[in-house]
């Protein structure tokens, strides 16, 4: 069981009436995470994770590769480090490298930290022996460390110059299976957002510097985000202005409908999508050998999904000023506890029902997912306080009414703000009610409003 005494908490503590020169512009995610301890500042642009903050991440990683793997997905790491020639014969290095960190090694090799790996596994396919059809569609992902040399980092993780993302990389026969396999992968990709229930929408994107011919990015909507969307109410159309060149470009009337209810949002990108045929495995020699034993060019496509900016967009979504409010597969813990103050007249028969009730929590939701906020040194009130910033889903408080002699109650807190005072019993099924609409996310059993998202409407 975690215990909240244990934790390494480092919160941001301002000395009152201070003044607070800020020097960057803030999000509400990063405002929460920085002052709660949650997220460290490192060097300009560079973020250190605490341990609480980290849960989430663990938590979503594990849920993407659960989709990936549920999609055919086979698990790989490469190196950071990629030869700048591999990028040469692809022709990137061609284009706007700016935002690339480049560097040699002592031999004058030149090297980039990968931005993305399209290069470094279509040479890995290249150089291994030949793969038969037999062994295809072949779809591998890695979740590592990415670096792009932003010019301007703002809002906290939603743009770092390191961040976590998920990357995999199809290979197939021929465009049709290649097709199929980003249907496949989109497919997933739907149900992971889904899986978070935090609104999204797919939009059609530019394939820009990535290359190929399609693409398809998924944002949460929010007033911080860096893109502007196309979203028409008389119709399903939704697009990136991108597609159009730019935003002076797009049009004032839906594409598809000709409608003029045609409205403009700001999205936060948190995936994207390529169908990307032979660009990279022509030029590298990425080959398989077809059914008449003879080589042919494997088609490919490549699907990302930023883990830290998906945790941070997804707060910055849900969030209040004041209150952390989390997916509830990625929130830290499903239940913390709060017990009396030390001192109080009720401290010894509160202990005791608080001992009693984690024990039976331990077996509704698993001791890892409890926090035991045993800082009885301090007020019920003070705790109580953190435990909604924090955004616990469930917050119990064993307090001076669980010790009456005549209709004991706990109070239930939840991270939307309500407040129920219940007996043990009723507390001990709200929270395995909790716990089983987390099983069903998590098999996709759980009915879905239609609201919560939305995909593109294509423009034939």
């Amino acid at each position: 069981m975690n215990k909240a005494s244990r934790l390494f908490w480092p919160t941001l503590v301002t000395p009152k009436n201070a003044v607070v020169k800020q020097t960057e512009q803030l999000s509400r995610s990063q405002k929460l995470l920085t002052e709660l301890g949650l997220v460290k500042p490192g060097s300009n642009g560079t973020y250190q994770i605490m341990p609480i903050a980290q849960r989430a991440i663990d938590k979503c990683i594990q849920l993407v590769q659960s989709n990936m793997q549920a999609a055919g997905g086979q698990k790989i790491s490469l190196p950071v480090l990629t030869p700048a020639q591999l990028w040469k014969k692809t022709g990137r290095l061609e284009g706007d490298i700016s935002e690339f960190y480049m560097l040699r090694d002592r031999s004058g090799k030149q090297f980039l930290m990968s931005p993305t790996h399209e290069e470094a596994v279509t040479a890995m396919l290249a150089s291994t022996a030949p793969i038969s059809y037999r062994q295809l569609p072949l779809r591998l992902y890695q979740i590592g460390p990415k670096f792009r040399d932003e010019l301007k980092s703002r809002f906290g993780l939603m743009r770092a110059k390191e961040f976590l993302m998920k990357d995999m990389y199809s290979f197939d026969v021929s465009a049709e299976a290649a097709a199929e396999s980003y249907a496949t992968v989109t497919a997933a990709y739907e149900r992971f957002f889904r899986q978070l229930e935090v609104p999204f929408v797919q939009v059609e994107a530019a394939t820009g510097m990535m290359g190929g011919s399609q693409s398809h990015e998924y944002h949460f909507i929010s007033p911080v985000g860096e893109d502007t969307l196309l979203q028409c109410s008389n119709c399903s159309y939704a697009g990136n202005v991108e597609v159009f060149g730019s935003d002076t470009d797009a049009p004032s009337a839906c594409p598809k409908c000709q409608s003029a209810q045609l409205s403009r949002v700001r999205g936060v990108e948190v995936a994207h999508t390529f169908l990307l045929g032979d660009k990279y495995s022509k030029p590298l020699g990425a080959t398989f050998l077809n059914t008449t034993g003879k080589p042919k060019t494997l088609i490919m496509g490549c699907f990302g999904i930023g883990i830290t900016r998906v945790v941070a967009a997804a707060l910055e979504v849900l969030s209040t000023e004041q209150e952390l409010r989390w997916p509830k597969l990625l929130a830290p813990y499903d239940v913390c506890i709060i017990g009396p103050k030390a001192g109080s007249k009720e401290q010894a028969p509160a202990e005791r029902i608080e001992h009693e009730l984690l024990q039976q929590l331990m077996q509704i939701c698993g001791a890892e997912q409890l926090l035991h906020d045993e800082r009885k040194e301090l007020t019920i009130g003070k705790r109580l306080l953190d435990a909604k910033r924090l955004g616990h889903p469930l917050t119990i408080v064993v307090g001076a009414k669980a010790t009456q002699a005549e209709a004991p109650k706990l109070e239930l807190h939840t991270s939307g703000g309500e407040k129920q005072e219940l007996d043990v019993a009723q507390v001990l099924q709200l929270v395995a009610t909790h716990e089983q609409h987390k099983q069903q996310l998590v098999e996709g059993t759980e009915q879905t409003d239609t609201k919560r998202s939305q995909r593109v409407g294509h423009v034939h």
